[in-house]
């Protein structure tokens, strides 16, 4: 081969390498489009932890796509009230929002199985059905029939019971009181004698301050300071049995999410359960300093009687099996999740409940 045949053979092979390149570009760009989606929550923003679930799962999604998928959050009021946010995914108001889905579970009682019912699973527990059980499948092909795709994304951890404006000593106690209480919880107390409220988080504080209501749960020791409910409501009880785990979720506009690209879907994903794992941490982190800066400003903490937490347990497992008679998707999801929960208690008396019990003894003794 002579030097003139070579130099243009492999100008030749440049200048394909070069239209390669050209060809390629607007593929890469079709791949990966440059998107805005909003995300509306079901949280106002002073709520960072709840609330900041959120913007974790967005800033991962922006930082993952090199910023071509930006996903803008806003806090419940600024598009739709919280309670809607669900409805406004759905539509298409929205590309997709952050919520509790019991939130719905009056549209139908199966949106509660998704984030927690009433003597449930524990955050460890409800991670594991829904990642590696039967979970997050089971609860997409119920999405699915809302319009929804819906992706776990944060989880408070097991919550308190609740302020109340007086003691609570025995069942006749709770008869007529009114309680701000969400989810499937508000359906299982109601059989116990009070009076379930939903009421979104800003508008808790006033009406338990002007007596509109007896009692209000939020969430726990964090959340609960910054509403300020230790002012008008002295007594602080707990477990939230009617919470043992619950999780939040992103959910969706399915037409939507069907039409990101795969990677975006995986990216997406991955920012979900990032968040997930983040939320849950920094509960853990800021709740011990906030229960005792509650009790410090006259928060009297008291533990749920055995006589209510059995009357609520066996109040739980007749509705379960009321809605189960009406309700075969219900059914379906809870049968699957109680099977789990039976193993995984199983479990937790041999691990973790041994373990923890016996530093708590150390904590307690002052010997840690």
């Amino acid at each position: 081969m002579d030097r003139r045949s070579f130099i243009k053979k492999a100008g030749g092979a440049g200048l394909g390498a070069a239209a390669a390149s050209t060809l390629a570009a607007p593929a890469i760009a079709q791949e990966s489009p440059q998107l805005t989606w909003r995300c509306t929550s079901s949280f106002p923003k002073s709520l960072d932890t709840i609330y900041g679930a959120a913007e974790t799962m967005a800033a991962f999604i922006k930082g993952a796509s090199d910023g071509k998928f930006d996903v803008q959050v806003f806090a419940s009021g600024e598009i739709v009230p919280g309670l809607q946010a669900a409805d406004a995914a759905s539509s298409g108001t929205t590309e997709m929002c952050h919520t509790a889905s019991y939130y719905y579970w009056g549209k139908n009682p199966v949106y509660a199985l998704a984030t927690a019912v009433p003597f449930g699973l524990n955050a460890r527990q409800t991670n594991a059905w829904l990642y590696y059980g039967d979970g997050t499948r089971l609860m997409n092909e119920f999405f699915e029939t809302e319009g929804l795709y819906g992706l776990p994304c944060g989880n408070t951890g097991v919550q308190m019971g609740g302020w109340y404006r007086k003691e609570i000593n025995t069942l006749d106690d709770l008869k007529g009181m009114k309680m701000r209480i969400g989810g499937m919880g508000g359906k299982i107390i109601e059989k116990l004698g009070v009076v379930p409220q939903q009421i979104a988080a800003g508008d808790i504080y006033p009406s338990l301050e002007k007596g509109v209501i007896d009692a209000a749960e939020w969430i726990g020791p964090y959340d609960d300071e910054k509403l300020g409910f230790v002012k008008v409501a002295p007594f602080y009880y707990y477990p939230g049995w009617w919470e043992g785990g619950p999780a939040l979720h992103t959910m969706i506009n399915l037409e939507k999410w069907n039409g990101l690209p795969k990677h975006y879907q995986e990216i997406v994903r991955a920012a979900c359960q990032a968040a997930n794992c983040d939320m849950m941490a920094s509960y853990d982190h800021k709740n011990p300093a906030a229960i005792k800066s509650l009790v410090q400003q006259g928060a009297q903490l008291r533990p749920f009687s055995q006589e209510i937490l059995q009357a609520a347990y066996n109040a739980a497992k007749e509705t379960y099996a009321e809605i189960s008679a009406e309700n075969p998707k219900f059914k379906e999801i809870y049968e699957n999740q109680l099977a789990f929960k039976k193993d995984a208690f199983l479990w937790a008396q041999l691990s973790e409940y041994t373990f923890d019990t016996f530093m708590m003894i150390q904590q307690r003794n002052g010997t840690m």
